[in-house]
């Protein structure tokens, strides 16, 4: 089953990978500030959104949205991943050749989990994904308000609740499973593409190092949102808009860094 996506504009291709519970309408304002110079792809991937229907493992959406490029007939994209998404775009990378020019990854870190040698996994306790479906009002609730810095627009964190909740919450507590059990350490320097790691100046997930570790592990920049959460596509949507446009317009080994 091909992944429904969202596919507007014309010109070089970016392809957006949302996050955990999320759906490709998320990046919907996006789309409009630069479908006038590039062609937009923003799919729903495996488990969630128009896609539930797919098993919602990391390696299965990795393969998805390679099938999908191919399938649209993609020559070249910029590759956008929030989140989740940025995970899977690090699997469908590392270690083989696809047709991406230069990724952007925003608010991810490699390992989740904190322990022995590693404290930049995410903030606060980790979720148990039993319990993410045994109550999943409450946790979409919790989910959506972590999305955004201190103070967001009620509006924008209550839109972000009805994309959650609408989620199978079955798919979404395995979904959760392997993002725990992921270690992505190894495999950021194996992407063999320019990499920027974003991240909100106000996140509530991760603090800012893990942006820095990433990028340093790829050999790339950083770029912080100051005025941003969890979700700077959402909070600043008009600087992500130019930062995104001048990475899909820069030349191709291009990865200068950006504010730390």
């Amino acid at each position: 089953m091909p992944l429904p996506c969202i596919d507007e504009g014309h010109g070089p291709a970016i392809l957006f990978l949302h996050g955990w519970t999320m759906r490709g309408a998320v990046f919907a304002g996006q789309v409009t500030r630069l479908r006038d110079r590039f062609r937009c792809l923003a799919p729903d991937l495996p488990g969630h959104g128009a896609a539930r229907d797919l098993p919602p493992d990391l390696t299965g959406m990795a393969r998805a949205v390679e099938e999908l490029v191919a399938a649209r007939k993609v020559s070249e994209v910029t590759l956008v991943g929030w989140s989740m998404g940025a995970a899977v775009g690090w699997r469908w990378l590392a270690g083989k050749r696809a047709p991406v020019r230069a990724m952007l990854s925003v608010e991810m870190g490699p390992l989740l989990a904190n322990g022995p040698g590693w404290n930049l996994g995410l903030r606060g306790p980790l979720a148990d994904p039993a319990a993410l479906e045994a109550d999943w009002p409450t946790a979409a609730r919790a989910i959506a308000r972590a999305m955004f810095a201190e103070g967001a627009p009620a509006e924008l964190v209550a839109r972000a609740e009805g994309w959650v909740r609408d989620n199978d919450p079955a798919a979404m507590g395995a979904a959760w499973a392997d993002l725990l059990a992921l270690d992505a350490r190894d495999d950021l320097a194996r992407l063999g593409v320019p990499l920027q790691a974003a991240h909100g100046g106000r996140s509530r997930i991760y603090p800012p190092a893990t942006a820095r570790w990433v990028a340093r592990a790829a050999g790339g920049g950083v770029h912080r949102f100051a005025g941003s959460g969890h979700s700077p596509h959402l909070e600043e949507p008009d600087a992500f808009a130019r930062l995104v446009a001048d990475m899909a317009q820069a030349p191709a080994d291009s990865g200068a860094a950006g504010a730390g």
